[in-house]
């Protein structure tokens, strides 16, 4: 078990999954920067937290809800909560852009239905859906919490805890698609690493190609 002083956030979850570089710059070394992309995801979690809590057709809808686990060492925030009349309580996260290849999104809205099934006094398992709304498309996406997706989000708030723990911000690893959009490029630089790694390793290649007797003789 954590204790408050611990809990990290549930966000750095999404962040260590897309790029652990990433997070660890964010997340150890308080650096941050905004592009179209982080702003039109910021505006949106904020449209879904405006508005005061409301209740119709048997559902409570709570807005920007604080919640935290200490068995995971982790807290955040839930974009909206629907406590419905049949016990049912569906966390629903709000995300720019479309769904994505990877688990990032869902291990993150994972964490925040674990938070709240520990903050409520559920069982493990008591929440089996949630949902996931996609700006592009403007529907949720329902996102069923089996036993592999609470398995994958355990392991990741672990790594996350150790990598924040070692203090240790992993190198830079180029690819186009994920770092050409980021807003932390110019703190990154995964391309400068890679033109460095690349020019040692020209060098290295360049000594080992010349032959020994190449070597020029010491003079007498």
């Amino acid at each position: 078990m954590f204790t408050d002083d611990q809990l990290l956030p549930i966000s750095a979850l999404q962040h260590l999954l897309f790029c652990p570089r990433q997070c660890a710059l964010i997340h150890l070394e308080q650096a941050w920067a905004e592009n179209f992309l982080t702003a039109d995801g910021r505006l949106l979690h904020e449209k879904a937290h405006d508005g005061p809590d409301e209740s119709r057709a048997g559902i409570r809808t709570t807005r920007g809800m604080s919640v935290r686990s200490l068995r995971l060492g982790l807290s955040g925030q839930c974009d909206v909560v629907e406590f419905h009349a049949n016990g049912q309580v569906l966390p629903v996260e709000y995300k720019r852009g479309k769904p994505k290849s990877h688990r990032a999104d869902e291990v993150q809205l994972c964490a925040q239905a674990l938070c709240l099934e520990e903050m409520l006094g559920l069982a493990s398992g008591s929440i089996q859906r949630t949902c996931l709304f996609y700006g592009e498309h403007k529907r949720r996406h329902d996102v069923f919490l089996n036993e592999d997706l609470r398995r994958l989000t355990d392991d990741t708030a672990a790594q996350l805890h150790a990598m924040i723990g070692d203090r240790v911000t992993p190198q830079a690893e180029y690819e186009s698609g994920k770092c050409d959009a980021c807003s932390l490029i110019d703190h990154c630089q995964p391309q400068a690493l890679r033109f460095k790694r690349g020019a040692a390793a020209w060098f290295s290649a360049r000594l080992i190609e010349t032959p020994s007797s190449a070597k020029p003789t010491p003079e007498c």
